[in-house]
């Protein structure tokens, strides 16, 4: 009896041990970024960002930047309701379509998108994503003035991999995609290849011509050939392509409660994107790594809309943009004792053919222009360790931007800039799991030409330029099953380029306004227990012209268009042992102004996202709901109080995957 007793003790020991065990597995993973262009922890980065992994954002339904945004603290878009085009807001700011030069950078693999043109992802195959906010124009240049959206692919690998998606859904949705990829040769070349289709029947009925006004098609592909010749080389070739064969914009009337228009015209988007990128690397020993990315892209924007909803065909627009971009980065790394440095050299040459066409009552006008430029640069970063606490981050590049514009009717224009930009953070390792940092960084956004004011000769604007300020702690607790961020910061805005529409089309950019902007960012990440997980984001925002007049008022204190004073979002996910789970998430945005006066807003609005499925073996299956509580949130005056862009309604899908 003794023996047996001593032997159900042991048992009870073991089992008590295995659960602590168990128990101690539940932590939260440590993030590794690249978010500096080398690797390093996601605490280490002495800045604020965020980090998503493509198998979490798959499992919560998200399949666009939009969705992405409303996850991340100070990222929004602007309500512009065309698919392909995509202006983001960081921090407060943004910039106009037609300046064709984002104040956001997006890197896809390495490879940059420099205007909203293209500004667009469906996150297919992405492995890891990274939204560095803040200046980062020391590394990235004039496009990275607010912040940095970092796309990273799966990359091919000896292992088999694929990944199969159906989906079906409100207003006769449907969608497939996938993800495939196959060693070629073992341990040397591999090849890779994704893709979606999707349809889905627009929600605007056209009371004048029947049926729905904004129908949505996308075609969208990639491929992928890796060849490691060594296991210190490698080469990757890559290409992607993505096809929008939409009807119309999401516009109505500005007084329209219904989602509706009486439009008589034959309103369509027919844009289209590509991008050929290689990718080199290599080792040369002693730490040392050269790595170099060449890449072309085009985005075709083809576009025809009715901008005054009415039957007869009096107001309308139509773009035939061809918008080329190529660029050229090598950079060299290594290290010195415990520092890490980065030297580098960037070059780029966009080449854009504008063609566009109003027409009105008076007459059709049109805009032939040829807008280009090219950039340079040089920079330089260097992390070095000061003692077993601190360590000092320093940065700069030197670059040079020239625009240039041609247009048919004989008028040439050119302009050039040249600038400095640096950046300098302390970090301070308060215990072994916390980070204080505090860092000073300047960005800009490079000047052009008004495309489309040949009125008044093309007027120029000069670069719009930030000066940063921001301190930060980020850590773990709860013995590393709560991962926590919060960021202070505010900015000073130099010769900000505000952007006037008067009507559709007629937009002037001008150096018109000094502004600044404040901020809090928040995020944290805990396990509740052993099968719940808790997310939640937070960012504030006051961003406000201080100085700003035009001809008809002044706006000292008005908000900078389409950056709202409040973003936020709350997750919660199950995962039951027996291979289902459960998510709903909150997200809300403050109320977004539309112009420059403040007369036009888009209401602040909460959004609920629910989730449920099941997972077995390699198959799963997933039921959500979007926008379940059908809120409506429309930007009521965009286009200067001229049409109203329509929110979009609740969805009910219903998605089937296989994985391998």
């Amino acid at each position: 009896m003794a023996k047996h007793a001593l032997s159900g003790a042991g048992v009870l020991v073991i089992a008590h041990i295995l659960a602590v065990a168990a128990r101690a597995e539940q932590v939260l993973p440590s993030v590794t970024v690249t978010a500096n262009k080398h690797e390093q922890r996601q605490e280490q980065v002495p800045g604020s960002l965020s980090v998503f992994y493509g198998d979490d954002l798959r499992a919560a339904a998200v399949e666009d930047l939009q969705g992405l945004a409303r996850r991340t603290p100070s990222f929004a878009f602007q309500p512009f309701g065309q698919s392909g085009t995509n202006l983001p807001v960081m921090r407060g700011l943004t910039s106009s379509a037609t300046a064709f030069s984002s104040s956001m950078l997006m890197l896809v693999d390495g490879v940059p998108t420099l205007m909203g043109q293209g500004f667009d992802s469906n996150l297919l195959g992405v492995e890891r994503v990274e939204v560095l906010r803040g200046p980062q124009a020391t590394l990235y240049g004039r496009n990275a003035e607010t912040g940095v959206l970092s796309l990273h692919t799966r990359q091919p690998g000896d292992s088999p991999y694929a990944l199969v998606d159906a989906s079906l859904g409100s207003r006769d949705r449907r969608s497939l995609r996938f993800d495939l990829s196959q060693a070629l040769v073992a341990d040397s070349l591999y090849a890779g290849i994704a893709g979606e289709w999707l349809e889905q029947d627009g929600f605007i009925d056209n009371r004048q011509r029947g049926g729905r006004e904004d129908d949505r098609a996308r075609r969208n592909g990639r491929a992928v050939l890796r060849w490691t010749p060594s296991a210190r080389s490698s080469a990757t070739l890559r290409y992607s392509r993505q096809d929008y064969r939409d009807g119309g914009s999401q516009w109505g009337g500005v007084n329209s409660s219904r989602r509706e228009v009486r439009s008589g015209t034959s309103n369509w988007n027919r844009s289209s994107g590509r991008t050929l990128a290689l990718d080199l690397a290599q080792e040369l020993g002693d730490g040392l790594r050269l790595r170099s990315i060449t890449a072309g892209n085009d985005f075709h924007d083809r576009v025809r809309q009715d901008s005054d909803f009415l039957p007869a065909d009096l107001l309308r627009v139509e773009r035939d943009h061809h918008l080329s971009n190529l660029s050229q980065e090598l950079r060299l790394e290594g290290e010195t004792g415990s520092g890490q440095w980065l030297l580098g050299f960037y070059a780029d040459r966009d080449d854009h053919d504008l063609d566009f066409r109003q027409h009105s009552p008076m007459g059709q006008s049109r805009t032939r222009v040829d807008l280009g430029g090219n950039s340079t640069a040089l920079f330089g970063h260097w992390t070095l360790p000061l003692s077993t606490r601190w360590s000092l981050s320093l940065g700069a590049r030197m670059e040079r931007n020239r625009v240039k514009l041609s247009a048919r009717s004989g008028t040439r224009k050119s302009d050039a800039w040249q600038r400095l930009s640096p950046k300098l953070a302390l970090q301070y390792q308060w215990s072994p799991d916390a980070q204080l940092y505090a860092s000073y960084a300047e960005g800009f956004r490079a000047g052009g030409f008004n495309a489309f004011a040949a009125a008044a000769d093309f007027p120029g604007y000069g670069p719009e330029q930030v000066r940063a300020y921001e301190v930060g702690l980020k850590g773990w607790g709860a013995q590393h099953r709560l991962r926590y961020a919060a960021a202070l910061y505010w900015m000073d805005i130099d010769d900000m380029q505000v952007q006037q529409i008067v009507v559709p089309g007629a937009v002037s950019i001008s150096n018109a306004a000094e502004a600044r902007s404040t901020g809090l960012e928040l995020e944290a990440e805990y396990l509740l227990g052993d099968d719940w997980r808790l997310q939640g984001a937070l960012g504030i925002n006051r961003t406000r012209f201080e100085r700003f007049r035009d001809r008809n008022a002044d706006h000292r204190g008005n908000h900078n268009p389409f950056a709202p004073d409040l973003n936020g979002h709350l997750g919660l996910r199950y995962d039951a042992p027996a291979g289902w789970y459960a998510q709903a998430g909150l997200s809300g945005v403050g109320r977004t102004y539309l112009d420059s006066a403040n007369r036009f807003s888009r209401g602040g609005y909460t959004l609920l996202d629910l989730r449920a499925g099941y997972q077995y073996a390699h198959y799963g299956i997933t039921l959500y709901l979007d926008n379940a509580t059908d809120k409506r949130y429309d930007a009521v005056g965009f286009l200067n109080g001229m049409a109203r862009v329509y929110s979009e309604p609740r969805e009910l899908g219903l998605r089937l995957s296989y994985q391998l």
